[in-house]
C-alpha cells in the first residue's frame, strides 16, 4: 500500500520513473530528426521540442499523482491538454523499500518545492555531444535542497550500437546517493570543470585563480556534478549569474549526500523556497572535497561583481 510510505519517499520514487520517461522520450525526439529548436533569449538559450515534451511529461506526471506540490519548471509553455501518451504513472519500488530520514518523515506534499530542468545542456544536445545532456529533478524543503533525481538518457552512448542506454542517479539527504560508484579526483590535483558555451572573461578570471592542472570545457550542471562525483573534476567554477535553481536543486542533493558542498561564489548556501527569485546571480562553486581551498581563491573582483 502506497498510504503506508513517506510522501518524500513515494515522491522520490515517482521522480525516478517520471525522469526515466523524460529520457526516453529526448532519445526519441532526436532519433526521429525533428528537434524543433527555438531560440529563447540569445543564440545559446536554446529550446527544442525534446525541452518542451519532456517538461510537459514531468509536470504533469507529478502533478497528477501530487497535486499539492509546487512545481517549477525551466520551460515557460502555455498550459494545455497534455497527451495521455506523455503521463507516467509508475514509481521506481527499490526507493520504496528504503527508510525515509526521520527529519523528514512528517513532510506534507504542500510544504515540498519541486524544480524541473528537463533537458538540461539543450545546446550540446542540437550538437551531438549527449553524454552531457541530463534531466533533472529537485525537491526542496524549507528552502533546502533535501532529495533529487539525475537521469542521463545518454549514458553509455558511445560504447556501440548494442549498448543498453541510460541511467537514472538519486539521492536524499541523510540517506545517500545511489545508481553511479563514487570515486575521488586525483589527489593534489585541481581540474576544474566550467561553462562550455556560456564563457565570459569574470568566469575566466575566476577558473584561472583556481591554479587549474585542467580545465574542462563542458555542457550542463548535472553532467558537471556528475564529473566530480566520478572523479573526472575536483571543483565545478560558474562565476557567472546564468545557471538556475533548477539546474542546481538536484546535482546538490547528490553531491550533498556524498559529503559534497555546493554553494554560490561567496560560500552561501543556495535557497529553493518556492518565492526565490530562479536565477543563481550569486554563480555556483560546487566540489567534492577541500571547498575551502577553492573558496578561498575566488578574486575579490569576482565576488564585487556577483551580489547575491
Amino acid at each position: 500500500m502506497a498510504s503506508s510510505h513517506t510522501v518524500l519517499m513515494r515522491l522520490v520514487a515517482s521522480a525516478y520513473s517520471v525522469a526515466q520517461k523524460a529520457g526516453t522520450i529526448i532519445r526519441r525526439v532526436l532519433a526521429e530528426g525533428d528537434l524543433g529548436i527555438v531560440e529563447k533569449t540569445c543564440p545559446t538559450d536554446l529550446q527544442t521540442k525534446a525541452d518542451r515534451l519532456a517538461q510537459m511529461s514531468v509536470c504533469s506526471s507529478l502533478a497528477r499523482k501530487f497535486p499539492k506540490l509546487t512545481i517549477i519548471g525551466e520551460e515557460d509553455l502555455p498550459s494545455e491538454e497534455v497527451d495521455q501518451e506523455l503521463i507516467e504513472d509508475g514509481q521506481w519500488e527499490e526507493i520504496l523499500k528504503q527508510p525515509c530520514p526521520s527529519q523528514y518523515s512528517a513532510i506534507k506534499e504542500e510544504d515540498l518545492v519541486v524544480w524541473v530542468d528537463p533537458l538540461d545542456g539543450t545546446k550540446e544536445y542540437t550538437e551531438g555531444l549527449l553524454d552531457n545532456v541530463t534531466v533533472l529533478i529537485g525537491i526542496a524543503y524549507e528552502g533546502r535542497a533535501i532529495a533529487g533525481v539525475i537521469n542521463q538518457p545518454y549514458y553509455n552512448y558511445q560504447a556501440g550500437p548494442d549498448a543498453v542506454l541510460g541511467r537514472t542517479i538519486w539521492g536524499v539527504l541523510g540517506l545517500g546517493a545511489f545508481g553511479f560508484q563514487l570515486k575521488e579526483a586525483p589527489a593534489g590535483k585541481h581540474i576544474i570543470t566550467t561553462t562550455r558555451s556560456h564563457g565570459s572573461k569574470l568566469v575566466m578570471d575566476c577558473v584561472a585563480a583556481m591554479n587549474p592542472d585542467d580545465v574542462l570545457r563542458v555542457g550542463g550542471a548535472g553532467n558537471k556534478i556528475i564529473q566530480l562525483i566520478e572523479g573526472k573534476a575536483s571543483a565545478y567554477v560558474f562565476a557567472s549569474p546564468g545557471c538556475k535553481k533548477w539546474d542546481t536543486c538536484a546535482p546538490e542533493v547528490i553531491l550533498h549526500a556524498v559529503g559534497g558542498k555546493l554553494t554560490d561564489i561567496h560560500g552561501n548556501a543556495l535557497q529553493y523556497n518556492k518565492e526565490v527569485k530562479h536565477m543563481n546571480s550569486a554563480g555556483v562553486l560546487a566540489t567534492l572535497r577541500n571547498h575551502n581551498y577553492y573558496a578561498s581563491r575566488v578574486p575579490e573582483s569576482v565576488k564585487s561583481a556577483l551580489v547575491p
